[in-house]
């Protein structure tokens, strides 16, 4: 991985995809490959004032617009794809966020069906200051204003989904997709399962900052220029995502009800230690109760997603996915950073 080669794209507004599955491939890809990417966000880049309402400026069910797929080369179904985040960095100096009428955790929705009206809808734009590294807030109703440290990632990212699916866009699921973790940050190291030939990567969606669970539907939403190292690890199954950083290893879980994704998190976790680290279940099980973090990621999608995160310097010294994440740290600090 000494001699990466860098693929940069730039999709033009036409050429995003809006699902996981059932999209042509953009370029197909050896392992080993970095891509210099630039992701618009998930309005398309329509919200830009407060007068631009997603109601009017967006177009059901085109948002989320996601860069890729690409097709990496010699990965099949049991196969693992590890997609290394060596830079994610806003391309606006603003960003977005909104309420949506009926989404979000605190309101009425489609499925939580009540008598109350949808909430009003309302822009805050925020004004990103990269050089200072900050993300500001300013109220709507008052004067407050508050400078908060950015924290860039991306809320989604995935492969195509097993069994011919197709899915939104805005769904997250075992493939990946719509996950708003802030877990997937520069630095981390992100493993999906493959499920079909070539695996079909793309990602997208990118936040300036988001708190956890996303409770009112949107984050800090802005455009990203993000650099990722993709690799490809044979003969690995990986049921659900992970992530992994310097210091946690971590475990995703997507569904409804809430408990369901929780548990699947909590049991993906189990399952790695007795795969990865020696322990027997029970062991593992009774671990991770012990240790585990246990963050909500978004509270708010078509699938909620839960995180359960732990400690490295708690566990055993044992190489996990081969090893790769150390391997693409350091292949990371080999390139050059690309202009902002």
């Amino acid at each position: 991985m000494s001699d990466l080669r860098m693929l940069t794209v730039r999709p033009q507004p036409g050429e995003y995809a809006w699902t996981f599955g059932g999209a042509p491939a953009v370029a197909r890809i050896a392992p080993g490959t970095a891509l210099d990417l630039f992701t618009e966000d998930c309005f398309g880049g329509r919200v830009r004032s407060e007068k631009d309402l997603v109601s009017e400026v967006c177009e059901f069910p085109f948002l989320n617009p996601q860069t890729g797929p690409f097709h990496i080369e010699g990965a099949e179904p049991g196969d693992t794809v590890a997609v290394h985040f060596v830079s994610v960095e806003p391309a606006r100096d603003w960003a977005a966020s909104t309420t949506v009428p009926l989404f979000g955790a605190l309101t009425s929705t489609h499925t939580t069906a009540t008598l109350q009206p949808p909430l009003p809808e309302t822009v805050w734009i925020w004004q990103l200051d990269r050089a200072r590294r900050t993300a500001r807030f300013a109220a709507r109703d008052s004067e407050f204003t508050a400078d908060l440290p950015m924290d860039p990632m991306h809320g989604t990212v995935g492969v195509a989904p097993a069994n011919l699916e197709v899915r939104s866009a805005l769904v997250p699921d075992a493939h990946g997709g719509n996950m708003d973790t802030p877990e997937m940050r520069a630095g981390v190291t992100c493993y999906l399962g493959v499920n079909v030939e070539g695996a079909l990567l793309s990602l997208g969606d990118g936040h300036a900052r988001q708190g956890e669970g996303e409770t009112c539907g949107v984050a800090v939403e802005c455009a990203m220029r993000t650099v990722v190292i993709v690799e490809l690890l044979k003969g690995v199954a990986t049921p659900w995502p992970r992530i992994e950083s310097d210091t946690h290893i971590v475990s995703t879980g997507s569904a409804r009800p809430l408990e369901d994704a929780f548990r699947i998190s909590q049991l993906d976790l189990v399952q790695w230690l007795v795969r990865d680290y020696d322990f027997s279940e029970l062991d593992a099980y009774q671990f991770v109760t012990q240790t585990v973090e246990s963050p909500l990621a978004n509270v708010c999608d078509t699938n909620y997603t839960c995180v359960a995160k732990l400690r490295k310097e708690w566990l055993p010294p044992r190489e996990t996915h081969r090893g790769l994440h150390t391997r693409l740290r350091e292949s990371a600090a080999t390139l050059p950073r690309p202009e902002l």
